[in-house]
């Protein structure tokens, strides 16, 4: 039974990568908290993305900017070096209080502010938006809802968008991972763990890849929107 959760959350989170660009994180780390330790569930999410994502790099490569994706990282990933290590030692529970209801409050203002993601932001904003996204991948492994908001301002079409914001999160798993496996969160014991979930999350981003042909940014731009809001929901509650 517990392989086939992994399997349907994994199949629920590539569809959602899918079709937002992020958030499949978010759904592993509904179940996998349940039967392994928070730091190794947030590490096995992590590395069970990487089917989608690389699934969603593929299919996007001609849409990719990569100078809009080197300044984000270097500080991103800065902060997601330091937060791993403080998971045993903060507040969890109050942590993500506080994300979902930042979540919450920004799904709201962009949704009712027509005007709002529409243009650029100004690097002191995009900055705060980088810091706290790195903060949170260290800890949860979720790092996904402000980096959309910040590559969605970027980009013109939906392709543009996927595409920059997989490769972000691409070479982001690549390195969050080498530092999990440096301090023995993950280890070979969580392999199997993965491999089922890739099964799952490769099925699910095949078919929202399909689905977004006929989206156009405008539509994409509501669902982030609403997911990140539903995300909010969920630090609260869980």
């Amino acid at each position: 039974m517990t392989w086939l959760l992994i399997i349907l959350f994994g199949f629920l989170a590539g569809m959602v990568q899918g079709l937002t660009g992020f958030g499949a994180a978010i759904m592993m780390m509904i179940f996998l908290p349940s039967i392994l330790p928070i730091a190794e569930s947030a590490g096995v999410a992590s590395l069970i993305m990487v089917a989608s994502v690389l699934t969603l790099v593929l299919r996007y490569r001609h849409d990719i900017h990569i100078k809009r994706i080197i300044i984000p990282f270097l500080v991103y990933a800065s902060v997601a070096a330091w937060s791993v290590h403080l998971v045993r030692v903060l507040d969890v529970h109050l942590l993500r209080m506080l994300l979902g209801g930042l979540l919450i409050a920004l799904s709201l203002y962009f949704t009712f502010n027509k005007k709002a993601g529409t243009k650029p932001y100004p690097w002191l904003i995009a900055g705060v938006f980088m810091i706290i996204s790195g903060f949170f991948n260290g800890l949860f492994g979720i790092g996904g809802p402000l980096m959309a908001l910040y590559f969605l301002s970027l980009a013109n079409t939906t392709g543009e968008y996927i595409g920059n914001i997989q490769t972000f999160f691409l070479i982001d798993t690549v390195y969050i991972t080498t530092l999990r496996v440096f301090n023995g969160i993950l280890t070979t014991s969580l392999i199997p763990y993965i491999l089922v979930g890739m099964v799952g999350a490769i099925i699910g981003t095949v078919i929202a890849a399909r689905l977004l042909n006929h989206l156009n940014i405008g539509t994409v731009k509501r669902y982030i929107y609403v997911f990140i809001g539903v995300s909010g929901i969920y630090y609260l509650l869980f």
